[in-house]
């Protein structure tokens, strides 16, 4: 029996699942301190048990997205803000190639909040 996380990556259709699970590895690979886990039915990411980011689809699109907590620390081009207060979203285009650099990179400027007490954990 899949895990409710499992099953949540089992269940979208491609090219999203195999962005998704792409996104899942890199973001993992970021750090030691980052874990898995689901809330509020979808994989949620955390740093020392701190709420980092989420992996979503888009409703209309199906296309996915990393939801990050503390988006509006940053301002880059390829995050979104919306109607969010705290949060920003980066959408991936699963019908392209991932720009790992990008993304790993932007990535890590938020994970540096954590790891330097900016954001407490």
């Amino acid at each position: 029996m899949l895990t409710p996380i499992d099953q949540f990556y089992a269940c979208q259709e491609e090219p999203a699942k195999g962005c998704l699970l792409a996104l899942k590895s890199m973001l993992l690979d970021l750090d030691d301190n980052v874990k898995e886990t689901w809330k509020w039915r979808m994989p949620v990411f955390c740093y020392k048990g701190k709420m980092f980011c989420y992996l979503r689809t888009d409703k209309k699109t199906g296309e996915p997205y990393i939801g990050i907590v503390e988006g509006n620390r940053i301002e880059h081009p390829f995050l979104e803000q919306g109607n969010r207060s705290r949060m920003k979203i980066l959408r991936v285009n699963p019908n392209e190639d991932l720009e790992v650099e990008v993304i790993e990179s932007l990535l890590n400027r938020f994970l540096d909040f954590y790891r330097d007490g900016t954001i407490k954990v």
